[in-house]
């Protein structure tokens, strides 16, 4: 399956050096460019990639606007937004998750760590960086989420095991590292992680991440 993706970025030699990279892959190719957060949201619509690849500072429209905007249309549903820019610092990743990114990479990632990223969050889990700590989820996410009528009636719907999978998955820890911990396989737990989201109508893993600190299923500070 080729995983097609939509560049966003104003500088058009960063597209290009993208561009290159990415479609010298097997298994993804570029389905578009666009120049600032606008474009990029038409362009989404047009050619309803699986990944943006979508910076943040942008003129006009930024890609945190253009990113929301994105996640919140119903027929962009398979689209994922992953950022990628020079201002990795933590407003900004609390700003992007919100907004509904399923990954957040600084610009001076190496190649394969961006070739990676962009397979990572197009399987639907999530992706930080090194400088996008758990503490900086904790910090901007563990809110009372207003918009999120009875949180703890929203979790309800999930089964003990899906609770259980969904808090360790908010504590930073891999399929593989819960898997461990559970003594079960990292397929089994990829089930619980995927029917979580089902449930609770999450994109992605980033966004169950999300709702696990503002349900209040991850209290702040909680260790991994």
């Amino acid at each position: 399956m080729t995983i097609r993706v939509l560049l966003a970025d104003d500088q058009a030699l960063l597209r290009g050096a993208f561009r290159m990279l990415i479609d010298a892959e097997e298994d993804m190719e570029v389905v578009g460019e666009a120049a600032d957060g606008r474009e990029a949201v038409e362009l989404a619509r047009a050619t309803k990639p699986d990944i943006v690849l979508m910076d943040i500072r942008m003129p006009g429209a930024d890609g945190l606007g253009a990113t929301a905007e994105i996640c919140a249309d119903e027929e962009l549903s398979g689209t994922r937004v992953l950022i990628l820019t020079t201002f990795e610092i933590d407003e900004y990743v609390a700003q992007a998750l919100r907004a509904g990114a399923g990954g957040f990479l600084g610009k001076g990632a190496d190649p394969k760590e961006l070739l990676a990223a962009v397979r990572t969050v197009a399987a639907g889990d999530a992706l930080l960086s090194p400088a996008a700590t758990r503490a900086v989820i904790e910090q901007f996410l563990a809110q009372p989420d207003p918009a999120a009528a009875a949180p703890v009636e929203r979790l309800a719907v999930l089964t003990a095991r899906e609770r259980e999978v969904m808090s360790m998955a908010a504590t930073g820890l891999t399929n593989e590292e819960i898997a461990e911990r559970m003594f079960v396989s990292p397929f089994t737990v990829r089930t619980h992680v995927h029917r979580a989201m089902a449930k609770l109508d999450a994109r992605d893993r980033a966004q169950l991440v999300a709702i696990a600190y503002q349900s209040g299923l991850v209290p702040p500070g909680r260790p991994s």
